[in-house]
C-alpha cells in the first residue's frame, strides 16, 4: 500500500470546537487500547536513561497522552523541563498542575512545527518525541522536519501508526467503540498515511554519527528512534 496523505478534521477545528474536544477524548482512549503511553515510555528509557534536561514535545494537543508518558518516567526522571509544541495552546490548568506534581516544568510553545525548529536557538534539548504527529506530512515536508529535529536534538523518539491491512481495517470501524464521526473520518485518514518498514530511516539525514531504530511494535505501533552517537547537542 502506498502512503497516502490527506487533511484530517481536527487538524481543521478550534481548540475548544465541541467535536474537536470529542475527538480527543476518542483519541485518548485509541491510544490506551494501543498501549502507545507504555510503549513510548519504554522507548524513552532504552535510550535516555537519565533524566534529559529539556524534553520536547512535537504536536501535543491537549498534553494529556504526555502526561502519561510522564508519569510513567517520573520515578527516574525528576526535574524535566517539558516543551509542549503545537499550533494552539489546548493545555488544560489540570494537565499544567499534574506536571507540576511530578516536578516538571511545562512551557507552551504556540507555533507551526516548522517555525519552532527554525527559530529555537536552545543548545540544552537532549530528547524530542512526536506522537501520533508525523503522519500528517508529505515526504518532502517529512524530509525538512527530521533535518531539523537532527541539527536540534541528540535523540529523537517518534510513536505512529503502522501501515497495515488490519490497522486500516480498524480506522474503519471506530464508531464500534463509540467514536464520533472526526476520530471515525480521520483514522481512516491516519491509517493511510502511516509508516511501515524503514520508511522514516531512509527519510534521516544520512550522514555519519547517527544511528537509527525502527520496527513495529504489536499490531499497531510503529516506532522510529534516531540518536546521534556522541550523544551532543547543539543548534547549527
Amino acid at each position: 500500500m502506498q502512503r497516502v496523505v490527506e487533511p484530517e478534521i481536527l487538524d481543521q477545528l478550534a481548540p475548544d470546537d465541541p467535536r474537536a474536544l470529542r475527538a480527543r477524548r476518542d483519541l485518548r482512549r485509541v491510544n490506551a487500547l494501543m498501549f502507545q503511553d507504555i510503549i513510548v515510555a519504554r522507548t524513552l528509557l532504552k535510550y535516555c536513561p537519565a533524566p534529559p534536561r529539556v524534553f520536547v514535545d512535537l504536536g501535543s494537543g491537549d498534553g494529556t497522552f504526555i502526561l502519561k508518558v510522564a508519569r510513567r518516567l517520573a520515578k527516574r526522571w525528576r526535574n524535566v523541563e517539558l516543551v509542549i509544541v503545537d499550533q494552539a495552546d489546548a493545555v488544560a490548568e489540570e494537565t499544567r498542575a499534574a506536571f507540576a506534581a511530578l516536578s516538571w516544568k511545562v512551557n507552551v510553545e504556540v507555533a507551526n512545527v516548522f517555525s519552532f525548529m527554525e527559530s529555537t536557538r536552545r543548545s540544552d534539548i537532549d530528547v524530542m518525541t512526536a506522537n501520533m504527529f508525523l503522519h500528517h506530512f508529505p515526504e518532502a515536508d517529512l524530509v525538512r522536519l527530521l533535518a531539523k529535529a537532527a541539527q536540534v536534538t541528540p535523540l529523537f523518539v517518534v510513536g505512529e501508526l503502522r501501515r497495515t491491512r488490519f490497522v486500516r481495517e480498524a480506522g474503519r470501524h471506530m464508531w464500534l467503540l463509540g467514536g464520533g464521526d472526526v476520530i471515525c473520518y480521520d483514522g481512516r485518514v491516519s491509517a493511510r498515511a502511516a509508516f511501515i518498514g524503514k520508511e522514516l530511516s531512509a527519510l534521516w539525514p544520512q550522514h555519519s554519527g547517527w544511528q537509527t531504530h525502527e520496527r513495529a511494535v504489536g499490531p499497531w505501533t510503529h516506532v522510529f528512534v534516531a540518536q546521534r552517537e556522541d550523544g551532543a547537542a547543539g543548534v547549527d
